[in-house]
């Protein structure tokens, strides 16, 4: 058995054309939606980032800020760019770029963030609103792997999911997200002792802690749903994830391929987040008018 590959990129389409569609929607309600992207440092992988995100906006109706600081920006010259930003009515989202330099406190920046403008969900307010089943944006990269399980008709209420990685962008909430969704979750990582007995009962596994070859075939239980997070490069300097993909994709059900699987759902979920935090200012807006 070949496992059928979840196309990252094609979904990523379908749902950016519909993310077009709300902001050309708002933009004609006079509330065209803004992203505003902080870049400090010169980091190539985040310049890399960051262009693709100041582009996916630019091509689907959103208009972005692109504020680019070199690593000499003090911390509080940067959370007073976040002030101004907060208080910007035609700023609906706003990303700051991760790793930020040494000398400034990367916590206390997403803190600064407006809880209603953080669509990466990384603050402490939006943490504890996904906790409690209450979210106000998903973070970004859980989010889209959720919307592969929903295209693919995958079925979450009951099934026996593994998470490997306990990160706060990814582990920690890609559970939350499965768990209110009713499946019955394992969290792994790294350290976790007999791995592959959590996995080989697992319907779905999500791996997510940047190393390579962290699932290989023997530890996937036959027709399994294996969501690939990871962004490595093999020996031959190309891009690939956490998982055995060659060995893993004759075992699994579903498999989402490195590069073109989970990377481009990432930045789409950050305009569909960057959208409904529009569409909130405009019933705000009419609410109060």
């Amino acid at each position: 058995m070949t496992a059928q590959l979840i196309d990252g990129t094609a979904l990523s389409k379908t749902l950016r054309t519909d993310v077009a569609t709300r902001a050309a929607a708002l933009s004609a309600r006079g509330q065209q939606p803004g992203l505003a992207v902080v870049l400090v440092g010169e980091n190539p992988a985040s310049e890399v980032y960051v262009r693709n995100k100041v582009k996916a906006c630019l091509d689907n109706g959103l208009h972005s800020v692109f504020d680019r600081f070199p690593s000499t920006l003090t911390e509080s010259e940067l959370l007073a760019r976040i002030d101004d930003l907060n208080n910007d009515p035609n700023v609906h989202g706003i990303l700051v770029q991760l790793p930020l330099p040494k000398h400034i406190d990367s916590h206390k920046v997403i803190e600064a963030i407006s809880p209603a403008k953080d669509v990466d969900g990384f603050s402490l307010e939006n943490a504890g609103a996904l906790m409690t089943g209450k979210p106000l944006f998903r973070p970004c990269t859980p989010y889209g792997i959720m919307k592969m399980f929903e295209a693919h008709g995958i079925a979450l209420e009951g099934a026996n999911a593994v998470v490997i990685g306990r990160s706060n962008i990814v582990g920690k909430p890609m559970a939350m997200l499965l768990i209110e969704a009713g499946a019955t979750v394992t969290v792994a990582n790294s350290k976790t002792r007999n791995l592959a007995t959590h996995t080989r009962a697992a319907d779905i596994v999500v791996v997510a802690t940047g190393r390579r070859n962290m699932l290989t075939a023997d530890m996937v239980k036959p027709g399994a749903t294996v969501i690939d997070v990871g962004m490595n490069r093999n020996d031959q300097g190309k891009l690939c994830g956490d998982v055995d993909f060659a060995g893993v994709k004759e075992v699994a059900g579903f498999i989402t391929p490195v590069p073109g699987g989970v990377g481009p759902m990432t930045i789409t979920m950050l305009l569909v987040n960057t959208i409904e935090a529009a569409e909130r200012a405009m019933l705000q807006d009419s609410g109060a008018a």
